[in-house]
């Protein structure tokens, strides 16, 4: 990918849901919600404190994390749907 965010913003590919629940039961694509967890692809170079100094972000790409319903905006690069968002929209990191 030919892209870098700015700052402290990070690019993320959602994972799939599942299509099944526990139970078995299949989920058609209209009533299922969007993921909310997702693939780290690229991270920026971290923001600025008030000193001027740049601070490291805490992800790096291929961290898997967890990110709220409405957090970031989607994006498309080489047809691949992505969504960009600032490090504070990440609520963790998974595993």
């Amino acid at each position: 990918m030919k892209f870098r965010p700015l700052h402290d913003r990070v690019v993320v590919r959602r994972v799939e849901s599942e299509e099944k629940t526990a139970g078995g039961i299949i989920i058609p694509d209209t009533a299922q919600e969007k993921p909310q967890e997702g693939e780290i692809v690229a991270v920026g170079a971290g923001a600025r404190d008030e000193s001027g100094k740049v601070q490291a972000l805490d992800v790096k790409a291929g961290d898997r994390v967890l990110f709220g319903k409405w957090s970031g905006t989607e994006i498309k690069i080489d047809g691949e749907d992505l969504l960009i968002m600032k490090e504070s929209d990440v609520m963790g990191i998974v595993g």
